[in-house]
């Protein structure tokens, strides 16, 4: 029982992990302007950096999961540790616009993908009850990343120029991300690799059919639209606020509002959708996050943006955990790192898409208002595709009774 227990260190590790490396991550939306400023870059070539990133980080997120269904999530998570720290100290040094774009968009990207999957797979192994609500609270970790990380680098940019505040940020994720991967563990239970039962006593699916069956062509489509449609919101959040006339310091303080915002919503999300069925509760939520995209035209006040933020941050960061519950609910535990994956690979493609098309639309029209106008589409897009998943009770692998 003690044992069983060591599941909770698990989930604090993987908070840890996740909060620190994709605060990281997403902190080039604190240097956009400065960057811009001191290299004579452009937004659309930055932004471009952070297409490369989630197009990396879906191919990284496919192979490491995978991988961590074979070795299991430490070797994984320690690895992608090291490359991220590592990437982001060249990234800083980077002498052009292209060197810049290719290390931070793929060693980083690449990195970056290395945590998400496996830890989704190891915690959901851990835990028989309170599964959603472990995940969860795994997945709060990217919640918690505007809250901490980018304060810490607007700070950095007060004292440091942009290259020294990134190398600084990189020396953070190791001294905290290599020694938070050694507390990761298998589950007593489930040694990696090991074949495993589905709940009603069949073997599970292979990976290959898994991904050929209609669930997860739904899945991966409600996931692609989804991301698509507030990667550019949540990227260029602080450029608009700034744009509109905020001060810096209180746009990112609107990036941070965000970051609660969806701390709050994946638990309460995930929450509801133990009660009430995650597909129902996932429709819900991204009819929730496209309304509030489609809301933040009309902001142009602090107390606007602070409204429209925290809706648009409950309901995005609400919606994340879903998919890998509604996974878990049609699929089996050991592929649920390759599952994942592939799920988080798909959805990187659609999160490339917000940044660059930001950057675009800002730099040809000198305005963001067709960035939220085109979220607010895409965002009813992936309602409608959310409602053709089918009964997961009709589904062969079915993981709950």
């Amino acid at each position: 029982m003690a044992e069983r227990r060591y599941g909770w260190v698990v989930v604090a590790a993987g908070a840890l992990i996740t909060c620190v490396a994709f605060g990281a991550v997403f902190s080039l939306a604190v240097f956009l302007q400065t960057m811009a400023d001191a290299t004579g870059w452009s937004r659309a070539g930055i932004s471009g950096a952070m297409t490369l990133v989630f197009l990396a980080m879906g191919a990284g997120g496919f192979a490491w999961g995978t991988l961590s269904d074979r070795i299991g999530a430490r070797p994984v998570v320690l690895a992608g540790s090291i490359l991220l720290a590592g990437g982001l100290a060249l990234a800083s040094r980077a002498g052009s616009l292209l060197e810049f774009q290719l290390i931070y968009g793929l060693i980083v990207g690449f990195a970056a993908g290395s945590f998400f999957p496996p830890f989704i797979a190891v915690v959901s192994n851990w835990f028989d009850k309170q599964r959603a609500l472990a995940v969860s609270l795994t997945s709060a970790g990217v919640g918690m990343a505007p809250m901490v990380v980018s304060p810490f680098a607007n700070w950095l940019l007060t004292v440091q120029d942009w290259r020294g505040a990134q190398l600084t940020i990189a020396a953070l994720c190791a001294l905290v991300m290599v020694p938070a991967a050694l507390l990761v563990r298998q589950p007593p239970a489930l040694p990696a690799g090991a074949p495993v039962s589905g709940a009603q006593g069949g073997v599970e699916t292979s990976l290959g059919k898994a991904l050929r069956s209609l669930p997860f062509i739904v899945l991966g489509a409600t996931y692609f639209a989804c991301c698509a449609m507030h990667s550019g919101p949540i990227f260029h959040t602080i450029s608009y606020a700034v744009f509109c006339g905020i001060p810096a310091a209180a746009a990112v303080s609107i990036y941070s509002l965000e970051g609660l915002a969806g701390l709050g919503g994946r638990v309460l999300f995930g929450v509801l959708g133990d009660r009430y069925g995650a597909k129902r509760v996932l429709i819900a939520g991204l009819l929730v996050q496209a309304l509030a995209a489609g809301a933040f035209v009309f902001a142009s006040r602090l107390a606007d943006f602070y409204m429209t933020s925290f809706v648009f941050g409950l309901a995005y960061g609400g919606v994340m955990p879903l998919y890998a519950v509604l996974a878990r609910g049609y699929f089996g535990p050991s592929i649920m790192g390759g599952v994942v994956g592939a799920a988080s690979l798909i959805a990187s493609l659609g999160m490339s898409v917000g940044p660059l098309a930001g950057g675009w639309i800002f730099d040809s029209f000198g305005t963001y208002t067709w960035l939220y106008v085109g979220s607010f589409a895409v965002g009813l897009g992936a309602v409608a595709i959310a409602l053709a998943f089918p009964p997961q009770k009709t589904t062969k692998e079915l993981a709950y009774g």
